[in-house]
C-alpha cells in the first residue's frame, strides 16, 4: 500500500496531537511550563526556539523519550502519557541520522521492518516504495559512507516513514547540512510531508527554515509558547517583543521613539525591508512615519544592502532594500550621510 495512502486512512479530522497542561521538571529547573497544543491532522509545524527554550524538550516528550511531570499528551485521541516510546504511534529522525554503516542502504531502511517480524517480501515491497518515495531507488545497494549528506538524511527520512506512523517527530534533522544542500532539502522534505499526508512536528532554531517549511511556528521562549501560527501571521504580526526580535531583523522602537514619530506610546516593530531611505528628491507618502538620522554603517549581504542609521535616542533603524540595481551601480549613500528614513504607517507592528 503506497505511504500516502496508509496515512490518509488513518487520518482523523483534527487533533492529532494534542498537549494539555503539560509542564517538565528536571529537579529544580523547569523545562517547559504549563504549555497546552494542538498540531492537526497532516499539518507541518515547526517548533522554533533559541538553545534552552524548551522545544526538544516537547518533542522528546512526545516521542515518549521524557517523562512528563505533570499533565497529558494525547495523539489520535488516543491518552499516551504513561505509553513507552515504542508503543506510540510516532517516530523520530534525528540530525545525526544514525544509519548503520555496516547495512546497505535498503537494509538500513527495511530495518524497522525486520524487526517487526515482516516477511522478505514485505520488507522489499515496502523498501522499493519508501525509497522511491524519496527518490533515491537508485541506490540501495549502496553503503552510507557511499552516499552525500542530503542523501543520508532522505534515507533516515525513508526509514522513519517505512514504519507509516501517525506522526512524524524531527529533531534538527537538517542542522548538519551546508547552507545550500540544506535549502535544497527543505523544499523536498516539505514535498514529501505532503506527499504522505502525516502529520510533521519539526523542531529548529532556524528562523528562515521555519518560515519556509511551516504550516504554523510555535515560537517557544523560557519554556512556553511565546506565539503561534502560520509563518505569515507570527512574522508580519509579533505578538511580543521576544518574537519580533527573535524572527528575523526587526527595528524595535521603545515607546518613546514611537509617541514621538507616531503620537502613540507603544512599543512598535517594524521590519527593515519595509523601511525606505529617502533621497533628497523622494517625497514622503501621505501616511508615512518619517524620521531623520545619520548612516552608521552600510552592510551589502549579496541579495539585498542594509542601511543602519542611527536616529535619537540612541536608537538604530535598519533599512533592507533589494539590489535590483545593475552590479557596477554605487550606493547612492555613504557612511556618515544624513538621511531620512520612512515606513508606511500601517507596516509597524503594535507589541503588548
Amino acid at each position: 500500500m503506497p505511504l500516502a495512502a496508509s496515512a490518509a486512512s488513518a487520518a482523523v479530522a483534527q487533533g492529532d496531537v494534542r498537549l494539555e497542561g503539560v509542564t517538565k521538571s528536571f529537579g529544580a529547573t523547569v523545562a517547559v511550563r504549563d504549555l497546552d497544543l494542538e498540531v492537526e491532522q497532516g499539518e507541518f509545524l515547526s517548533m522554533l526556539g533559541p538553545s534552552g527554550s524548551g522545544k526538544t524538550t516537547v518533542l522528546r516528550m512526545i516521542a515518549g523519550f521524557e517523562d512528563v511531570t505533570t499533565g497529558a499528551i494525547r495523539i489520535g485521541g488516543d491518552d499516551v502519557t504513561a505509553m513507552p516510546a515504542h508503543q506510540r504511534p510516532v517516530n523520530t529522525v534525528f540530525q545525526d541520522y544514525a544509519l548503520f554503516p555496516h547495512l546497505t542502504i535498503g537494509e538500513n531502511v527495511a530495518y524497522g521492518l525486520r524487526v517487526r517480524g515482516r516477511s522478505r517480501a514485505q520488507r522489499q515491497e515496502a523498501v522499493t516504495a519508501a525509497l522511491a518515495q524519496v527518490r533515491l531507488g537508485h541506490l540501495a545497494d549502496r553503503l552510507p559512507h557511499q552516499l552525500s549528506g542530503g542523501q543520508r538524511q532522505r534515507i533516515a527520512l525513508a526509514r522513519a516513514l517505512i514504519l507509516r506512523p501517525r506522526v512524524l517527530l524531527l529533531d534538527e534533522p537538517l542542522g548538519a547540512l551546508d547552507k545550500q544542500l540544506r535549502e535544497e532539502m527543505q523544499l523536498e522534505l516539505k514535498s514529501i510531508q505532503r506527499e504522505v499526508g502525516i502529520t510533521f512536528i519539526f523542531v529548529t532554531h532556524d528562523q528562515e527554515e521555519a518560515l519556509t517549511l511551516s504550516d504554523r511556528v510555535a515560537v517557544f521562549n523560557d519554556g512556553r509558547i511565546e506565539q503561534i501560527g502560520t509563518a505569515r501571521n507570527v512574522y508580519e504580526y509579533p505578538q511580543t517583543e521576544f518574537v519580533a526580535r527573535f524572527l528575523g531583523l526587526s527595528n524595535v522602537l521603545p515607546a518613546d521613539v514611537a509617541e514621538r514619530l507616531t503620537g502613540r506610546a507603544r512599543l512598535i516593530s517594524v521590519r527593515p525591508e519595509r523601511v525606505r531611505v529617502l533621497s533628497e528628491e523622494d517625497m514622503p507618502r501621505a501616511d508615512d512615519v518619517v524620521t531623520q538620522g545619520v548612516v552608521a554603517e552600510i552592510v551589502y549581504t549579496g541579495p539585498t544592502t542594509r542601511v543602519i542609521v542611527d536616529v535619537a535616542g540612541d536608537v538604530r533603524i535598519i533599512a533592507e532594500t533589494p539590489n535590483t540595481h545593475h552590479p557596477s551601480a554605487d550606493v547612492r549613500v555613504r557612511r556618515g550621510d544624513g538621511v531620512r528614513v520612512a515606513w508606511t504607517a500601517d507596516h509597524a507592528a503594535e507589541l503588548p
